[in-house]
């Protein structure tokens, strides 16, 4: 699969087009809706999200709820279009319109953002041009094609789930037995926290933050279980899964790191504690007895779940803003503000599962034949038999 987004963050509305998928998947606008409204949650966001209401409309690629092989199409309306219409149109600026565009011009780059790099890059003295796109409004349409990636594993029998572990240092302990419960636990926290007490810590951090005029990030898990071993490749650099996993995270706006399985840590630890002995199960094949490595073996899976931590530094946008430097004058102001939230890191966690179900999705397609589901989904079955039996 390939997909390719456009749309500005005060523009008349986001789009995707998404290449690649089978034939015969069930799926409705109401799977992705789903999606795009958890993105929309979360403890810490700003006013931005009570004037959208996300909802996608299918325009290509899918009818009476089957895909047909053919690329598929999604738009999302932004509501908050009508109050910039005249500063985002794409037709020519009239003279009555001047000083009212003028009004909302960027001159004074906002320090972590894209602003003045951009500005330099493209050659625009009204840094509005960069900043537009570059917002973390373009993750809507990320998590609008993780969800097509997302009902493709689900009806593969694999689930991807989420849940933050960090926020502004108030770190979770709780544990899980299965994904599922990681998953209704996740979705029961205004925080997507499954540890009850840390939960109730980052809200107030929050709160505290945003009473500052701060912003704080966070750490985000994703979890997948059910994915075939042998997915990814050794072979080469750019077919490694967990390489590409980890670019996708990358990615993500105000995402600073990744993990994979204990991460970082294992570069505390000697390599009888890092690597995951195997051993031999009748009924299920090669299993192994840990999961330090997060699923994952030279770039590719082992059928173990797959365990993926990201990194989001603290939002840059700040009510009590950062010292900036105008690029007319050249005089030090105090940075621009557009509307933020204190943290983001619930919604983030959204984006970063739906980000890593695509890749894992599409490595699957890229290892089997994908014209229609059903053959898909053959030849997956059979390659799971063979492993057990390997």
């Amino acid at each position: 699969m390939r997909f390719l987004t456009a749309g500005e963050s005060h523009g008349p509305g986001l789009t995707t087009i998404i290449e690649g998928v089978p034939a015969h998947l069930p799926l409705t606008q109401e799977d992705i809706n789903v999606e795009l409204k958890r993105r929309q949650g979360g403890h810490g966001r700003g006013r931005r999200m009570k004037i959208e209401k996300d909802l996608v409309t299918i325009t290509s690629g899918v009818r009476h709820g089957m895909t047909t092989g053919a690329p598929i199409a999604l738009t999302v309306t932004n509501d908050d279009y009508v109050h910039w219409e005249q500063v985002m149109s794409a037709e020519p600026l009239k003279a009555e319109d001047e000083h009212r565009v003028q009004t909302k011009t960027i001159t004074r780059p906002r320090p972590g953002h894209a602003d003045l790099n951009g500005a330099i890059k493209y050659n625009h003295r009204d840094m509005r041009n960069i900043l537009e796109r570059s917002s973390a409004r373009e993750t809507t349409m990320r998590v609008a094609v993780g969800s097509v990636a997302k009902k493709l594993l689900k009806e593969l029998g694999i689930t991807v789930g989420v849940h933050v572990v960090n926020i502004g240092g108030v770190k979770a302990s709780g544990t899980y037995q299965s994904i599922d419960e990681l998953i209704e636990r996740a979705e029961a926290s205004a925080v997507r926290c499954i540890d009850e007490e840390a939960s109730e810590q980052m809200k107030t951090a929050i709160d505290e933050a945003k009473k500052n005029g701060d912003s704080i990030g966070g750490v985000v898990q994703v979890v997948a279980t059910g994915m075939p071993q042998g997915v990814g490749s050794h072979v080469h650099y750019d077919r490694k899964l967990d390489g590409k996993i980890a670019g996708a995270v990358m990615s993500i706006n105000a995402f600073k790191g990744v993990e994979v399985g204990i991460g970082f840590e294992a570069a505390n630890l000697p390599g009888s504690q890092v690597h995951d002995e195997i051993y031999w199960n009748e009924d299920e094949g090669y299993k192994r007895s840990t999961n330090r490595l997060g699923g994952f073996e030279g770039g590719m899976t082992t059928g173990m779940p797959i365990v993926i931590n990201g990194v989001m530094k603290p939002i840059p946008t700040l009510y009590k803003p950062l010292k900036s430097v105008d690029i007319d004058s050249k005089e030090t102001f105090e940075a621009s503000i557009e509307r933020s939230d204190s943290c983001a890191v619930p919604a983030a966690a959204v984006v970063c599962e739906n980000v890593v179900a695509f890749e894992l999705a599409n490595s699957l397609l890229e290892m089997f034949s994908a014209d229609r589901f059903d053959r898909l989904k053959e030849q997956i079955d059979a390659h799971i038999e063979e492993a057990s039996r390997f």
